[in-house]
Formats: structure tokens, C-alpha cells, sequence
């Protein structure tokens, strides 16, 4: 994916459009660009709580944040989740808490620094919230060495 498509939508649809009525390329575009999604989590067993790690899925570019695979990313990770507005609400318990998918589910407005509100893709790493240049491809780093590269998730 070069980028996510933005043009041609609903003036300022997230606010008045349910998730569940959205068009897809509206859906998309609610995307950020962070990438957290694509980090490799580590879930307790016993408390359920999840971790966010360094370690990105093989097919993070790590310059955009982006998916380099995304319209055929499936033949490539078979266990990707393709996130909809039915399938949202078992994983909300993972979600970056900037997630504007969980925000606007839980009737929060996205951040100012979203692209949809800025205008700007460059916004979300200008504001921190991504981890561009930080990650760590996840065939360089063995799964029993994932909790070595546990961090803090960026607001």
C-alpha cells in the first residue's frame, strides 16, 4: 500500500455515519497510518493483559507504517486480521488506545493530529504516535526474546 486513499469522501462522515454504515473506502480511511496494529503483541495468559512489542509484522514498511502488502497481505500472513465493523468489538481488547476505529466506537472524536482531521498522512508521526524507524522485523527476532522488546504504547 502506497498510502491510503483519502479523496473523494463524506465531508467529515466519522462524525455522522455508524461504523457499521460506512462505505469501505470510508472504513479504510479511518485508518491512521500508525501501524501499531502490526506489532507483535504478547497476551497474559492468567490477566488477559496485552503488551505491545517492537517486533512488526514481516510486511511493515518500517519508513511508512504502512502495510507494504496490504491488498494481498493474506497470501503472505494467512493469519492477518482484516478488521471490519461486525469483527471490531472482539478486538478492541488489543486496540491502540489511538486507534480511531476504537475511539469512534466508544463515541470518542479522533485526535486533531488524524489525517482525516489535518489533512496530512505526516501528522500521526509528527505527533509521536507511531514508532517509524523503531521497529524490528519479526524474522530477525526469535518469539522467546519478543518480551526483551515490550514498550509502552506511544499516545
Amino acid at each position: 500500500m502506497s498510502g491510503i486513499d483519502r479523496s473523494g469522501l463524506r465531508p467529515r462522515f466519522w462524525e455522522t455515519v455508524p461504523l457499521k454504515k460506512m462505505t469501505q473506502a470510508e472504513w479504510e480511511a479511518l485508518c491512521d497510518g500508525c501501524g501499531k496494529c502490526c506489532l507483535n503483541k504478547l497476551e497474559d495468559d492468567e490477566t488477559g493483559e496485552v503488551a505491545m512489542t517492537r517486533v512488526a509484522c514481516r510486511l511493515l514498511d518500517d519508513s511508512t507504517c504502512l502495510c507494504a502488502q496490504y491488498p494481498i497481505r493474506h497470501q503472505f500472513v494467512p493469519e492477518c486480521i482484516s478488521l471490519t465493523a461486525k469483527s471490531l468489538e472482539k478486538h478492541l481488547y488489543w486496540m491502540p488506545q489511538t486507534c480511531a476505529y476504537k475511539l469512534l466506537h466508544e463515541g470518542e472524536p479522533l485526535f486533531d493530529w488524524h489525517p482525516l482531521i489535518s489533512g496530512d498522512p505526516e501528522t500521526v508521526h509528527a505527533a509521536g504516535v507511531t514508532l517509524r524507524g523503531q521497529t524490528v522485523p519479526e524474522f530477525e527476532i526469535d518469539e522467546d526474546d519478543w518480551e526483551d522488546y515490550i514498550i509502552e504504547e506511544p499516545q
